[in-house]
Parts: structure tokens; sequence; C-alpha cells
């Protein structure tokens, strides 16, 4: 497997969706970067010489913010939302949707699974 800017991608698919497993680079950024690189993004990873690796590699480092960099600045972005205690950082906190979706159905990637609330016993006989 080729080392793209530290991390294995997959050598059997084309260059333009294995250079998606790196954390930041999605499919626009892909096409760029291949574009700035002069790189066909059918070829595969496998046939990459190791100047195409540092030429990547290079454009990588130069202009993008990719995984234990990404992942820190996202994690500080929503530590000072809960700092200021803004109502996205509230969401957050609570685990539940910051981006205004509803709660009353749905939702259960957020919520977690479903935790059953006992109804109200019902007397009979009274009316």
């Amino acid at each position: 497997m080729p080392r793209i800017a530290g991390i294995d991608v997959p050598d059997n698919k084309p260059l333009r969706i294995s250079m998606r497993y790196i954390y930041g680079i999605g499919p626009k950024f892909a096409e760029a970067i291949l574009a700035e690189a002069n790189l066909d993004g059918q070829m595969r990873a496998k046939e990459l010489t190791e100047d195409d690796i540092a030429k990547i590699n290079g454009i990588i480092e130069g202009g993008y913010v990719i995984e234990g960099a990404l992942r820190r600045q996202v994690g500080q972005n929503i530590q000072r939302l809960r700092d200021i205690r803004s109502y996205r950082g509230d969401r957050h906190r609570h685990g539940l949707p910051v981006r205004g979706q509803r709660t009353q159905t749905n939702a259960r990637t957020r919520k977690g699974r479903k935790k059953t609330v006992a109804g109200k016993k019902s007397v009979k006989g009274m009316k």
C-alpha cells in the first residue's frame, strides 16, 4: 500500500477514490490535488512512482489541514462552543442534533437507542 501523507491508501482503487481515505480529503480536494500534480484520477494508487507520491505529499503539506491536526482543530472548535455556553455547545454537550433537525422522531444516531419510559397507569372505573 502506498503511503500518502503518512496514511496507507488502498492500492487497487483509482487514485481519486484512494485519496479519500485520508481524513480531511473528500472528492473535491482529491480532484484539486490530482489536477495540481498533473496526475490522472483513474490511475491506480499502486502505479504511482516515488516522485508522484512526493509531489502529492508536497501539495498536501503545503495547503491542506488533514488527519490529527484537523481532528484537533474540530475538537477545539466544539470545545470553544461548550465553553462559551452557546446553544450549539449545549446541544453537543447533551448529545443532541446541533443543526436544527427534529428530535421528536428520528435523531437516533445522536440520541442513541430508545429509552422506554413507563407511561401513566390508568385507574379503571373512574369517569
